[in-house]
């Protein structure tokens, strides 16, 4: 099948597949999008949303619709390293056996990430990056597709750990997510307190899912497309001598080079599933607030004028 079958086939199958999870979720479409964004390019995300939002019940919709396997870690301040990785114990003949721990799935809902100690967070971060985690010096392989969604609760700071900014820069996408409009609290409340429970069917599977991550490395890019990228996370350290002023003024620390590769690759499969051959500066534009939104580290000026991360980036837009 030729990439351009490929990528008609996929405007299709996205479709369908956001028709399906409809079926359940109400609303939240740029919430959606944003994580089947991430997947569609091997990505993972930061969920940020006050309890309720029905993060989980995304989550888990989102991985039936998709085939794979889901697993939900709630994490908590006594949670080990061990409680997520697995570990190693002795069986019946006296040799160690190795027991999977939850982290052997295809998405993972990592629940309150910010609620567990640094090194539970680090051994996460190990199997997020490397696709594997390390027990007893034995490394042991994740299966593929492989994706970490982690929810984060901006209210309660008290007894928090807030993830180190090289943490957060793992993460393809932080998506923040708002409250329903009223019509959509209404629809809610109706699915929701009724017997009926709607079926929903699996669209892909793990096979598809790896050929449409490999699709979209495949898609061309415009230079123009890719220097307008680059530019966009240049602007915003304030370090560099060709800062704006505004930067200078608002911004501590600007977007690393991770956030240039996941701009172009966050406007490829934004392209793909409009049924684009090629991205544009549009698709740039599309993802970048989320992909530069946990990137940037605003100063105690920015803090003191309300001034929030969303207002910097549309600036540079």
């Amino acid at each position: 099948m030729s990439d351009v079958t490929a990528i008609q086939n996929l405007v299709v199958k996205h479709k369908e597949l956001k028709e399906e999870i409809a079926k359940i979720i109400v609303g939240q479409n740029e919430v959606i999008e944003q994580i089947l964004l991430s997947i569609y390019t091997g990505g993972h995300s930061l969920l940020i949303g006050v309890p309720g939002l029905a993060k989980t019940l995304m989550v888990n919709t989102i991985a039936q619709t998709l085939g794979l396997d889901f697993k939900r870690i709630q994490f908590t301040p006594d949670l080990m390293p061990s409680d997520i990785l697995g570990s190693e114990v002795l069986d019946q003949s006296r040799s160690f056996k190795f027991i999977k721990g939850p982290i052997f799935s295809n998405i993972i809902l990592a629940d309150e990430i910010n609620r567990t100690p640094p090194k539970t967070q680090a051994a996460l971060l190990e199997a997020m990056q490397e696709r594997a985690v390390t027990i007893s010096g034995q490394q042991h392989k994740l299966e593929l597709p492989y994706f970490v969604l982690a929810t984060q609760n901006p209210i309660e700071q008290e007894g928090t750990y807030p993830l180190p900014e090289a943490q957060l820069d793992r993460f393809m996408f932080a998506i923040e997510l708002k409250y329903p409009s009223v019509e959509e609290e209404i629809k809610i409340v109706k699915a929701t307190t009724s017997d009926e429970t709607p079926k929903i069917s699996s669209h892909f599977n793990a096979a598809e899912i790896l050929e449409i991550q490999q699709l979209v490395r495949r898609i061309p890019v415009p230079d123009n497309v890719i220097t307008y990228a680059v530019n966009l996370v240049n602007s915003t350290r304030p370090n560099l001598e060709s800062a704006s002023k505004y930067v200078k003024q608002y911004i501590d620390w600007g977007a690393g080079p991770r956030a240039s590769q996941n701009l172009i690759l966050g406007a490829k499969a934004n392209a793909a599933i409009q049924g684009k051959f090629s991205p544009d500066i549009e698709d740039v534009k599309a993802v970048a607030m989320g992909i530069l939104r946990h990137r940037i580290i605003k100063n105690y000026k920015a803090e003191a004028e309300g001034i929030s991360e969303e207002n910097i980036i549309t600036q540079l837009l």
